[in-house]
């Protein structure tokens, strides 16, 4: 008795898809919260700045900018399987 290999599922491209984007949306999210957080650092060191003024500008732009890329990720991750459960309730 010889086994057989198991195949292994092919994804399609929609799925290939949801990946590459979700991928590239989490790697520039990674890079801005990474140079905000530089830009806070480097603020709160330099004399010539005003810390409430640095914070002040770049705490919003952090905040809209970590809740976007959330939201944009968990909306595409709850999508992804939309089409799967609607033809099971069929």
């Amino acid at each position: 008795m010889t086994k057989k290999p198991i195949p292994k599922p092919v994804p399609d491209t929609k799925e290939k898809l949801t990946l590459w984007v979700t991928l590239m949306v989490s790697t520039t999210l990674c890079i801005s919260v990474l140079a905000m957080v530089v830009s806070f650092m480097l603020g709160l060191w330099a004399k010539e700045v005003d810390n409430a003024e640095i914070f002040k500008m770049i705490s919003p732009a952090f905040s809209t900018l970590i809740g976007g890329m959330i939201g944009f990720l968990s909306g595409i991750k709850l999508m992804q399987n939309d089409e799967k459960s609607k033809s099971c309730k069929d």
